[in-house]
């Protein structure tokens, strides 16, 4: 194969292994959070601010806290976890009231 062929076996069991790992997600512990972070509207999140930047670290926030939950990781790492996304992700995380209750 050359190194422009697309392995499409290769693809396909990363896609499955990374659904599952969604999947999990979605039943522990942070399953509500990741429901409501996904339920913010992308005028909510433009409001951070005015750029991409913020839709960049939405998507970050989303896979934190989905392998989070996937883990069941503990809330002072997790905390941890979003603080390393910096000001934008602490902000977008706060939008969550159970996330925000992390930052108080």
């Amino acid at each position: 194969m050359s190194e422009f062929e697309f392995d499409l076996d290769a693809f396909e069991a990363g896609l499955d292994d990374t659904l599952a790992r969604g999947r999990e997600a979605f039943r522990g512990q942070y399953a509500a959070e990741i429901n409501a972070l996904s339920g913010l509207s992308r005028a909510e999140i433009d409001r951070i601010t005015p750029d991409t930047t913020d839709l960049e670290i939405y998507d970050q926030l989303m896979i934190v806290v989905k392998e989070a939950s996937r883990v069941n990781l503990q809330q002072a790492q997790l905390k941890s976890q979003i603080l390393k996304l910096g000001e934008v992700g602490v902000q977008i995380a706060k939008k969550v009231p159970s996330l925000a209750t992390l930052f108080v």
